[in-house]
């Protein structure tokens, strides 16, 4: 006997999204971004599944870049967030591994190194974000470093990043675009500015790569209803069973601090499934969950190990009846909006004691 908590991975469904991301943006090419654990869905699985597909991969770092190349991944890797200290450059230029460039102290750091192989480099330009970025103002000395460097591969990609792109409304995206092009060096040079949220409703934006993260998930980024969001299948169903089932009466309290009381004879079923697992503990009474395919509302504290449901309205509950937190016909994106997070958060905090079961 196993614990019937886990995910499952639909890995054809990702292929699917990222497909839908190439026909959003035909002239262009889309790099898969897998960093976080390919948004917790597995980075190594995701990439074998993409491998005869995508071009280039995105991670955050070079532990998550590594991990790929010892599995056999030998696709180029963008690593997202630059290096974080000198050594990593020899790393990356051995693995193949290109960077992105945003600090100046990179760029001083690229050009003083001693490498056998010059390095893929990309230039991060701040158009207002700022998070990372080199300062529009700084770019043409900071460029011509690195273009006289024998250190670097010729063909150095600009990129950026939107702050607000998946606002439909809200007009700072193509304030961002603007400036990002007032400030390209050259108007040949190959650039990078969309992602998944640009990719799907910022058409502008798109550039010799796009950078499709969160859509490859199944999951729309956007803030309101777009057409783009259907060619979207969710790839994560995040499934348990009840455990257990009992009666209780009116005024009967249920959980941790006795949050949640009967206001009526009631059915509650205890599932195997909490925040240690990685659902969020402050996931509050009423957010939806399906047994059998049915909604029902989570009731009380979310615990270490637990969860309880509400399911007096339902018919045929019983132990072993399935779960399906969020998955295909229950998105993401719904249950992160009662629990006052994102999609975004939810699918990359699963924790490593669920197993991932992939079709």
């Amino acid at each position: 006997m196993t614990r019937p908590s886990h995910i499952q991975v639909n890995l054809q469904a990702l292929r699917n999204n990222y497909q839908w991301a190439c026909e959003l943006a035909p002239q262009s090419k889309t790099m898969a971004i897998i960093k976080a654990d390919a948004y917790g869905h597995g980075a190594v699985a995701c990439a074998r599944a993409l491998d005869d597909l995508a071009p280039a991969y995105g991670v955050a770092c070079i532990e998550e870049a590594l991990q790929l190349r010892q599995a056999g991944i030998n696709k180029p890797i963008l690593l997202l967030e630059g290096i974080f200290t000198d050594d990593e450059i020899a790393t990356a230029a051995e693995q193949d591994l290109w960077m992105m460039v945003e600090d100046p102290w990179q760029v001083d750091a690229i050009v003083n190194a001693k490498l056998q192989q010059p390095v893929q480099v990309w230039t991060k330009m701040d158009t207002g974000m700022h998070r990372l970025g080199l300062a529009p103002f700084r770019l043409p000395e900071l460029l011509a470093k690195l273009q006289a460097s024998p250190n670097v591969c010729n063909g150095i990609v600009m990129a950026s990043h939107f702050a607000c792109a998946d606002e439909l409304s809200n007009d700072f995206t193509r304030q961002q675009i603007a400036l990002f092009h007032s400030h390209l060096p050259s108007p040949d040079m190959p650039f990078s500015l969309a992602n998944s949220a640009a990719i799907m409703a910022w058409p502008e934006s798109h550039g010799h790569w796009n950078r499709a993260g969160f859509m490859l998930y199944g999951n729309t980024p956007l803030d309101a209803e777009h057409d783009s969001n259907l060619g979207l299948t969710p790839v994560m169903s995040l499934n348990s069973s009840v455990i257990s089932l009992r009666q209780v009466a009116v005024g009967e309290a249920v959980g941790y601090g006795q949050l949640w009381k009967a206001q009526r004879p009631s059915i509650i079923a205890t599932v195997a499934m909490g925040y240690a697992d990685g659902y969020p503990r402050h996931a509050s009474t009423g957010t939806p969950v399906l047994i059998n395919g049915q909604r029902a509302p989570i009731i009380g504290r979310v615990s270490m190990d637990m969860i309880t449901i509400d399911v007096t309205d339902l018919s045929g509950v019983c132990l072993g009846s399935p779960v399906c937190f969020w998955g295909h016909d229950l998105n993401a994106n719904e249950v992160a909006s009662h629990i006052g997070t994102i999609g975004y958060e939810l699918i990359t905090r699963m924790g490593q004691r669920l197993p991932k079961i992939y079709v």
